[in-house]
This record gives C-alpha cells, structure tokens and sequence, in this order.
C-alpha cells in the first residue's frame, strides 16, 4: 500500500485565518486572507513580526482552527487505499504539540495516533507523496511533492499542485 504524509496547517487546518484573527484584534485591522495571497501577514506587517510569531506559542492557538473544506471526508477515503500519516513541523513551535495532537485524534479519530508524525524536517518522512503549503519541505524528501494551495503560495510555480481536497481526491483516486 502506498503512503500519503499529509501536512497540517493550510492543508487540513485553517491557520492562516486564525493567524489573520488575532492579528486584526491586536492592531485594530481588517486585513483579509486576499491581502496576503502571494506573501505573509509578517511580510506585509513587518513592524509586527515578532509579535505575529508570538501568537504561534500561544497556548490555545492551534487547539481550535477551523478544519479544511472537505479534507475530513478525502482523507477518510485515501485512507481505504493508501497509507495516510499526518506529517506536521511541530518542533519550531513546541508548545503546539498538545494542541495539535488533541486537534488531530478530535478532528480525524479514523486515523491512528501512530501515524501522526511530530518533526521539524520533513525530508526524514518516508512516503510515496507530500501534500504540503510550503515547497521547501520537498528539499530532501524522496517522494512525490504535492503543493496544496494556500494563500501565500499562490503564485509559486513548478510544482504539482491541488487547490483542494476535492482536487487531491481526483488525482489520488481515478
């Protein structure tokens, strides 16, 4: 059986937008997730970037992000055929472990909790694809790169690339 590794946030959770949230209650701001298509909050706000990447080490700011359209009902049906492991970079952020394992086992309880895999670099994850945000976690890893479109990747080129769940679901399943 084949394996997917799916990454987290962007690709089944909604962290930008929480991001954008609690930036725009801070600053007093309306700024939309259109404001940031092809860059970052911190690019476009770089007086604040400390302060942005605070938020990350909240305590409760991965445990509650909304869940990516359709990703709950295609990852059911991959994981009929393939191998799915959730594959996140939770060593930048350590206090985010808890909270994204308690996310995990509430949003995706047909998965396993052996195949949720905590890391920093993900060229150490063995699996025939990567549905990841961020193309540089593709440097080193020896299966297929898949990026799944996010706001701040959308103008990144040369990549395979799905722009939703329902996307992922064709090209994995026909």
């Amino acid at each position: 059986m084949k394996r997917i590794a799916i990454d987290m946030d962007e690709v089944i959770t909604n962290a930008g937008q929480r991001l954008l949230d609690f930036y725009n209650r801070d600053f007093n701001e309306e700024i939309t997730i259109r404001d940031v298509h092809g860059t970052t909050l911190h690019t476009i706000r770089p007086h604040a970037k400390k302060h942005i990447i605070r938020y990350l080490s909240e305590p409760t700011f991965f445990r509650d992000l909304d869940v990516i359209e359709d990703s709950q009902e295609v990852i059911r049906e991959l994981s009929e055929q393939y191998e799915i492991y959730i594959a996140t970079a939770a060593m930048e952020f350590p206090t985010s472990f808890t909270e994204k394992y308690e996310w995990l086992r509430e949003h995706f309880p047909f998965l396993s909790d052996m195949n949720f895999v905590f890391c920093g670099d993900k060229s150490i994850i063995h699996a025939d694809y990567l549905i990841d945000d961020r193309s540089d976690n593709f440097k080193g890893f020896k299966g297929q790169g898949i990026l799944f479109s996010a706001p701040h990747n959308l103008h990144e080129e040369g990549y395979l690339r799905v722009n939703s769940w329902k996307e992922a679901r064709e090209y994995f399943l026909t």
